[in-house]
């Protein structure tokens, strides 16, 4: 069920005000019962709720000076949809972030597919190494279906996303501003292109500008709506380490491209390595890794036939979480040979997957 329309306008303010995010209206929502009381309540209570002294004061300050009616015509007119999480089509992985944002703007289409994504990052004065892996890589990712997601800025950014275009794929670009405006202004064409074979996804509202602050915001998107990052080149303070950071505290996998031990722009990629994160020399390095060797596969398994009332059956008890098939046919009542034959089509469908011992998990 899409979310309500009354509660998405003050989502939508909510959005405007400076120091409250997901927490803090989680505070809010608990203490007023709903979002307009919240919107509308006097700076004492707001206090009272739990917001700080600086937070209440924006708040107050930010609802007498935006119409909630017109940030909605405005949106309409530039054809951006905001997506509260509650609704489908927010990212389910982002979900999981646990600083999720409190809704996402998005300019373009998201798709079921898009939940099959890989990030690309990297420096913004890659060598030509660098460019040449990435554009290599991204291709063969997004010819096996998978979506890229970046981050719009010059350098790998910009390389990944055109590479995913080049090769007919679909691409996701999470922005540092509000979606009525590019940055940088060089990538107008690029984000049109993106926004007809993806979209573009912002957490800021219109009217927002880029600022430094917002890219490391930025980053945790980025990470949250993938499966794993790759980081392509980076130095030892590059932006796109934070993304690697955050990724990890996501429960993401990171990938790295190896470098040159004599080069500043593969120090950064080269560490990551020695920590833990996963080399990466080719495509397919990445698709066994995140188990997506059969994903065009999958897909069209998942697009011609629904799932059964015997597999929704399974599927519902089925968890991140490793369950054993002897404690599925517990739960769920059925037969063991029909739990096996049921897990053998969801793992065709790509749906479920054995992670060792009989043991099996959502995919």
């Amino acid at each position: 069920m899409r979310t309500d329309l009354k509660e998405l306008r003050f989502l939508i303010g909510f959005t405007y005000v400076a120091g409250i995010g997901r927490v803090k209206l989680s505070l809010l929502q608990s203490y007023f019962g709903d979002l307009e009381s919240a919107w509308t309540a006097p700076l004492d209570q707001l206090q009272s709720a739990g917001l700080d002294a600086k937070a209440a004061r924006a708040l107050v300050a930010t609802r007498a000076s935006i119409s909630l009616d017109e940030e909605l015509a405005k949106l309409e007119r530039l054809n951006v949809t905001a997506l509260g999480p509650d609704d489908p089509l927010f990212p389910p992985r982002l979900k999981e972030v646990y600083d999720c944002p409190i809704l996402v703007y998005v300019r373009g289409t998201l798709l079921r597919e898009d939940e099959c994504a890989v990030a690309v990052v990297g420096t913004r004065h890659p060598s030509v190494y660098g460019r040449q892996a990435a554009e290599e890589i991204t291709k063969e990712l997004a010819r096996n279906r998978v979506t890229i997601v970046s981050g719009l800025a010059a350098g790998i950014d910009a390389v990944a996303h055109r590479a995913a275009l080049d090769a007919g794929g679909r691409t996701i670009a999470v922005t540092g501003c509000g979606l009525d405006m590019v940055y940088p202004g060089s990538h107008v064409s690029l984000a049109r292109q993106i926004m007809d074979h993806g979209a573009l996804v912002s957490e800021f509202p219109l009217g927002t500008r880029p600022k430094a602050e917002h890219f490391p915001q930025r980053n945790r998107i980025i990470s949250g709506i993938s499966l794993g990052v790759l980081v392509v080149e980076a130095g030892e303070e590059s932006g796109a380490l934070l993304t690697a950071h955050r990724a990890l505290e996501q429960n993401r996998e990171v990938f790295a491209i190896p470098g040159s031990i004599f080069s500043p722009l593969s120090a950064g990629t080269n560490y990551l390595i020695q920590q833990g994160a996963k080399l990466v020399r080719n495509c397919e390095d990445i698709l066994e890794e995140l188990n997506l060797n059969m994903v065009p596969q999958q897909l069209e398994m998942r697009d011609l036939v629904a799932p059964t009332d015997t597999e929704a059956q399974v599927l519902m008890h089925l968890s991140k979480q490793a369950t054993h098939i002897d404690a599925l046919c517990r739960i769920s009542g059925l037969p063991t040979p029909t739990v096996t034959s049921t897990l053998a089509m969801l793992e065709l469908k790509g749906l479920a997957r054995q992670v060792g011992g009989m043991n099996y998990v959502l995919n």
